[in-house]
């Protein structure tokens, strides 16, 4: 998924400065942010003061909205560079289509993984005809020096392992929870779960007290270490936890990330990651260009173009807007 955000400038963001190094309970609002024709996104990260959670870099919450006389999501094609797209579902489908020529509807519970690595261009639209309803979110995970450049791919699991406790399934997206391994491939230590709780469970969930963590609230009343979580928001957790008390006062779904602290700094822009301004510059120059991104075929409509970077270059470590 793009970021569409027409007014979008460079952020640094990584570094251990905004980890927190034990227990918090740090409440989320979301930024309202129109997704083509007919979406709201609720984002989540970026946030003033939080901009990322480990690798986790960028968390959109949209829906359940009522699509069935609307075209739903359409998302002309769009470049990335530097970053890991992971698409979830909790109800509507999802066409995906990219530069590599993948073409996958995801579904409800599959995970919709694209490493951009050195570069990549996709489309999201809901299909034609499509479901009435369109709940999901839509993340990014920063990929470390070491595998930025990696050859682009997509994957597509429908087969995630889950832990479960009474009340509590918790299907493993990415990465690893209490010994269940999402077959998705990751390039740093970090977890990505789904957790679906009946309502009345209370429970704990075994955590790494190394990575830092936060709670995305996709549906239901439920509280995280006491904090009531609505649909929507999300709690950020810091680091130094091994467990996770959850209560559900309702049927809900949340979506538990953390990771290890993601201690390289970065610089965002719009739908790439980089190291440096001048790197931010030369992506956004190649895909107004149109080389190196490739092309999506299939897509009925224009693809995206980049806005316009800031005149005044990005300022000193450390220092985001």
């Amino acid at each position: 998924m793009s970021n569409l955000d027409r007014q979008a400038t460079p952020s640094v963001c990584g570094g251990r400065g905004f980890v927190v190094a034990e227990p918090v309970r740090e409440l989320l609002t979301p930024r309202r942010v129109p997704l083509g024709e007919s979406t709201e996104v609720r984002r989540l990260l970026p946030n003033l003061g939080r901009r990322m959670v480990g690798a986790w870099a960028f968390v959109d919450h949209y829906g359940p909205d009522d699509i069935a006389d609307e075209p739903g999501m359409q998302v002309p094609p769009h470049p990335h560079m530097g970053l890991q797209t992971v698409s979830w579902l909790h109800d509507g489908e999802v066409l995906h289509r990219d530069s590599l020529g993948s073409l996958q509807t995801v579904r409800p519970r599959e995970l919709g993984l694209m490493t951009s690595g050195r570069a990549i261009s996709h489309s999201e639209e809901s299909p034609k005809p499509h479901a009435r309803f369109l709940h999901g979110a839509q993340l990014w995970v920063a990929l470390p020096d070491e595998h930025r450049h990696v050859e682009p791919h997509f994957q597509h699991h429908t087969d995630l392992p889950a832990v479960t406790a009474p009340g509590l399934t918790a299907t493993v997206i990415l990465g690893e929870l209490d010994g269940a391994a999402s077959p998705g491939t990751a390039y740093t230590p970090i977890v990505g779960a789904d957790l679906a709780l009946t309502g009345g469970a209370e429970t704990r969930l075994p955590l790494d007290p190394d990575f830092e963590y936060a709670v995305l609230s996709m549906s239901g009343e439920a509280e995280v270490d006491g904090v009531p979580v609505l649909p929507g928001s999300m709690l950020y957790l810091g680091c130094g936890r091994r467990e996770l008390p959850l209560r559900a006062l309702s049927d809900a779904g949340l979506m538990l990330l953390g990771g290890e602290p993601f201690e390289e700094e970065i610089v965002m822009f719009w739908n790439f990651i980089g190291r440096s301004g001048e790197e931010i510059a030369q992506a956004r120059k190649d895909w107004e260009e149109g080389s190196r991104f490739g092309e999506v075929q299939g897509y009925d409509g224009a693809r995206l173009p980049a806005p316009e970077l800031p005149a005044t270059p990005l300022k000193a470590r450390g220092r985001v807007r």
